[in-house]
């Protein structure tokens, strides 16, 4: 453990450190979907389309806006959605030969800190022509990729309702580290949020870059899409989530 000169435990120095750019990229593309920044002409018709799919409203019990009515509500919600810069909007365009081609989900980059290097991935919805399938793995790793790979950032966060028992398993299968319980961190149509914090870091990025790769290579699949092997099957690291 470093030490200062009054004998006082401190961090290990940080070489070199700059402020990071602020994510901006207009398009991310891998083998199974493409990102695209949110845009409510060309996406939010099919966006609702794939999202009306879901006809319990299931996926948006934890998101603090949704369901929308109507096609009208959600360009409502989309238009201011996709002009801000934090949360940073992207659709999810599905290129999955096994899949319907197009719009079906979104997600976020925000609380965008370049000066710490740190950001967090939010605001993720997916339509159920996206949950469960490839893309919806390769659209969490295009991003991860772009904020350290091209950007530099040094700490990755997913946050979640305490309750939302499928965000917190995505999380942990995704590679992300339990960090604990923010207790009564916000309201959410009318509700308590306990908040559940998980990371990832830059030291850890390699190992699940490589995870990833492995996972989404296309041998790792039959002709009909299906996985040959789970994400993270094999991997050497230990076990490091906690259970709330």
């Amino acid at each position: 453990m470093r030490t200062n000169e009054l004998g006082q435990p401190i961090g290990e120095p940080v070489p070199g450190w700059t402020p990071r750019p602020r994510p901006d990229a207009e398009v991310l593309k891998g083998r199974y979907c493409r990102l695209e920044r949110l845009d409510p002409d060309r996406h939010a018709s099919e966006l609702y389309a794939a999202d009306r799919l879901d006809t319990r409203g299931e996926s948006w019990t934890y998101l603090a806006y949704g369901p929308f009515g109507t096609l009208d509500e959600y360009r409502a919600w989309a238009e201011p959605a996709a002009a801000g810069t934090d949360p940073l909007f992207y659709t999810v365009i599905s290129t999955d030969p096994n899949e319907r081609p197009g719009p079906v989900g979104v997600l976020s980059l925000l609380r965008i800190e370049p000066a710490m290097g740190v950001i967090e991935v939010g605001h993720v919805h997916y339509s159920p022509l996206l949950q469960r399938r490839r893309a919806a793995t390769e659209a969490q790793f295009l991003l991860a990729s772009y904020v350290f790979d091209e950007l530099g950032y040094r700490r990755y966060e997913w946050k979640c309702d305490a309750l939302n028992a499928p965000s917190r398993a995505a999380a942990q299968r995704l590679g992300y580290s339990f960090e604990g319980i923010f207790r009564q961190a916000v309201v959410v149509k009318g509700r308590n949020r306990d908040t559940a914090w998980y990371s990832m870091i830059d030291d850890e990025w390699p190992r699940l870059r490589e995870r990833f790769a492995r996972w989404l290579h296309p041998d790792n699949f039959d002709a009909d899409g299906r996985q040959l092997s789970p994400l993270g099957a094999a991997d050497p690291a230990p076990e490091r989530h906690g259970d709330g």
